[in-house]
């Protein structure tokens, strides 16, 4: 454990700048550099913590260590493994913790690839109950399951779940909980603290933050589950690179800088987009009068970057999109540069022709803002 990095009183800057890092050595780079190797020299016994590239890497090392500071600081019983993406990450918990005759509790309303991973865990006998985010409508059907998923605040439509309420309903009934923390990052909450198993995110989004990394990891408390989510790491291979784990680990030093900057944006952008007639379906978690504020204050520190709203037509939308000139159309979010979408042109979403996903960057807030009011203008004519 690097020197304070996992200090409970360690605000999040200083945490996120030391995350990870080894005992200083003398003449040796405080952040060691990418370590590529498929093997390692291993006479003897097979023994130590190195011993075959795709089980183990000294580069993950670091930055599983990192990322466990960060979602869980100050506890020394919680594990975290590094994917090569957000859905091997989500996949590995999934179909490690679920067999035939399984039932597992998923969202309705989150991110579009879930619906894939239901035809997988149905064909494989698993039954797979869904409900809105919103409401804590998954508790109605957690008798019986096996694991309870959460996405909160939900991809693309923001809402919030009380992650506690759900994690003690869901253990009364002997079923594991984990949480999709993409959106909020580490940085905004950290469900093991709100009682899940699993903290689940993609890191390629906001924990890396410049848009050139696929990642994921699972951090989990209990042994035996985070075992299972190891071994099937090991049997499918979802690992990441070297480089791709060092280029993370490198960007979260800025994580507390980007975030602080992005969500505060966020709100201003947010702010100003309630005073627009031709904006409707506005969701910020952040504003006082959006649905999810209540829970939301009560267990996140930090509101996030995505902002959704909706335009009359998917015409509107898309002039909208074409007339912006600091924010790219691309299909992600949690960037230092800002991103917008018309998210229903995948499918899966179920939202309408002219809802726009719009993910702040690090931009002046004041340029972010007038682009976006300047190309609601023009796209209006």
């Amino acid at each position: 454990m690097s020197d304070s990095a996992a200090d409970n009183g360690a605000g999040d800057g200083t945490r996120a700048v030391r995350a990870g890092l080894p005992e200083p050595v003398k003449y040796e780079p405080t952040l060691p550099g990418p370590v590529f190797a498929a093997h390692f020299h291993l006479p003897g016994e097979a023994t130590g913590p190195y011993k075959y590239g795709r089980d183990e890497n000294p580069t993950w090392t670091h930055l599983e260590r990192a990322i466990g500071e960060l979602e869980a600081p100050g506890r020394d019983d919680v594990e975290t493994l590094v994917f090569a993406s957000g859905m091997a990450a989500i996949s590995s918990v999934l179909f490690s913790q679920l067999r035939a005759g399984d039932a597992v509790v998923l969202p309705d309303d989150g991110y579009q690839v879930l619906p894939l991973v239901r035809e997988q865990l149905e064909a494989y006998g698993i039954e797979v109950r869904t409900a809105p985010t919103g409401g804590d409508a998954q508790l109605a059907l957690l008798d019986g399951a096996k694991l309870l998923w959460i996405e909160t605040p939900s991809n693309p439509g923001l809402d919030v779940c009380d992650v506690r309420r759900l994690a003690e309903a869901a253990h009364a009934r002997g079923a594991l909980v984990a949480v999709d923390n993409t959106l909020a990052s580490p940085l905004g909450q950290r469900p093991l603290e709100l009682g899940a198993d699993f903290a689940v995110a993609s890191g390629t989004k906001q924990l890396t933050g410049h848009g050139d990394v696929l990642l994921g990891y699972v951090a989990g408390t209990d042994a035996t589950a985070m075992a299972a989510v190891r071994r099937w790491r090991k049997v499918v291979g979802a690992i990441p690179g070297p480089m791709e784990a060092w280029l993370a680990h490198r960007s979260i030093a800025t994580l507390q800088l980007r975030v602080d900057r992005q969500n505060a944006t966020a709100l201003i952008l947010a702010q100003a987009l309630r005073e627009r007639a031709d904006v409707t379906g506005l969701r910020y978690p952040g504003l006082p009068d959006d649905p999810s504020y209540k829970i939301a204050s009560q267990q996140m520190r930090r509101y996030g970057c995505v902002v959704s709203f909706t335009l009359p037509t998917r015409a509107r939308a898309e002039r909208f999109l074409d007339a912006l000139r600091l924010v790219d159309d691309a299909t992600s979010f949690g960037g230092v540069r800002s991103t917008a979408e018309r998210r229903g042109r995948w499918g899966g979403d179920a939202v309408p022709e002219g809802f726009v996903r719009l993910s702040v960057g690090a931009e002046d807030p004041e340029d972010l803002v007038a682009d976006v009011l300047r190309a609601l203008d023009e796209s209006a004519r």
